[in-house]
């Protein structure tokens, strides 16, 4: 009797293992990259290179989707991949202020925090600059200007960080803004035109004018090679350092061995010699940051952010 159950149950199995569907492996379909800023900038050029490198290695159609948000949000693009199904297909390149503060704006889909980064991959060149024939050529003398003269302030959105540290220098250095606004796109143009007198962006975005603006500090550790003279805001004010950077991001119930594979491709790319040749022409800093490090990342720029909120109230 023993014997008939134990022939009629593997029987049962080997049927049921045969009727049964096979898992697909991952990916199996196209893979979206979303950017919540307009193309062209760092994150953009970066990320389109690891979007190829996915489809040369996996053979399924990779993308990357710009979902640009207005300046200061609502991270449109963030809420995208916070909403997809937690399955790889949908990845978020991030700049620092959506896993920072996406969370604490008053987004209810960014609440409470939906991310896990898989890795940190560039430092941006970020920056302050004004027209070089504006009536100040140092970060100082900018201060000293804006206090009997008011200045506008051009920046990508109020929750961010370079906004958030240019206005607590303001605060320190004894000076309001005359007036402050968020821009989808920071460039050459936006001087130009005097929609702006200073703004914050990266150096990527000004480097077509480089030589008809002047730089006045860099939101990095160190100098950027391509402003040499240019003094970090560490420099200015250690009370502000904070560096900025660009990581991917998941939903946090992605699968380990969905995330490893992005990963994988995602390293390869950042030590290859055509994003290196990116750092080398726009002053950023192109690397790969592991997966656990990028988490502490993360929680020490939350608390170091605290500060610097401190500072504004």
């Amino acid at each position: 009797m023993n014997k008939f159950l134990t022939v009629a149950a593997t029987a049962a199995l080997t049927a049921a293992s045969f009727a049964a569907p096979a898992v697909a492996e991952y990916p199996e379909k196209p893979v979206n990259f979303i950017v919540p800023w307009p193309p062209g900038d760092l994150e953009d050029v970066l990320t389109r290179m690891i979007a190829e490198d996915f489809q040369a290695e996996y053979g399924v159609a990779a993308a990357v989707v710009n979902k640009p948000g207005g300046g200061g949000g609502p991270f449109p693009g963030a809420i995208e991949v916070a909403t997809a199904p937690s399955d790889g297909y949908t990845i978020g390149s991030f700049v620092m202020g959506v896993p920072l503060v996406g969370h604490q704006i008053g987004i209810p889909e960014l609440s409470p925090e939906k991310f896990d980064p898989l890795g940190i991959f560039v430092t941006y060149p970020f920056v302050l600059a004004a027209a070089a024939d504006a009536p100040f050529k140092t970060i100082s003398e900018m201060a000293e200007h804006a206090k009997s003269n008011e200045l506008a302030l051009g920046h990508f959105g109020a929750p961010l960080i370079p906004t958030k540290v240019t206005l607590a220098y303001a605060k320190a250095a004894g000076f309001e803004w005359g007036s402050e606004a968020a821009f989808d796109a920071l460039d050459c143009n936006t001087l130009a035109s005097g929609d702006a007198d200073v703004i914050n962006t990266t150096l990527q975005l000004i480097l077509p004018c480089l030589d008809s603006v002047t730089v006045l500090t860099s939101f990095t550790s160190d100098r950027i090679s391509l402003t040499p003279d240019t003094p970090t805001i560490t420099e200015v004010n250690p009370a502000l350092a904070m560096t900025l950077w660009n990581g991917l991001f998941v939903n946090k119930d992605t699968p380990q061995d969905v995330r490893e594979k992005i990963i994988a491709v995602a390293k390869k790319t950042m030590m290859s010699d055509r994003a290196q040749e990116v750092a080398k022409t726009t002053g950023a800093q192109v690397y790969w940051q592991d997966a656990a490090s990028s988490a502490e990342q993360v929680a020490s720029d939350i608390a170091k952010l605290a500060e610097i909120n401190g500072m504004l109230e």
